[in-house]
């Protein structure tokens, strides 16, 4: 895995700590655990399967569609990097 240059300067986890490992733990098949990891694993990769789906496909709505998809990822990392964050300095 490579590691996260933000945590050996700073000593804090990035906004995407944990990517890597959830990506591994879903190929695996651990699908709680690659959750539990980095709980943004499923907005990501239904915003990229829809992405590229609406390449090759163009849907009516498909711009309203992939601006939630993306609300939902931001939301989503910055919601459980804050959780994290908790839990760590608590």
């Amino acid at each position: 895995m490579l590691p996260c240059i933000n945590k050996k300067i700073l000593g804090v986890d990035c906004l995407g700590c944990g990517m890597q490992r959830s990506i591994s733990l879903l190929l695996q098949g651990e699908f709680t655990a690659a959750f539990y990891m980095y709980p943004a694993i499923y907005p990501l990769l239904l915003l990229l399967m829809f992405l590229g789906f609406n390449f090759f496909f163009k849907l009516k709505y498909g711009h309203l569609i992939k601006t939630g998809l993306m609300i939902t990822a931001v939301l989503t990392i910055v919601v459980g990097y804050i959780i994290k964050m908790k839990i760590i300095f608590n």
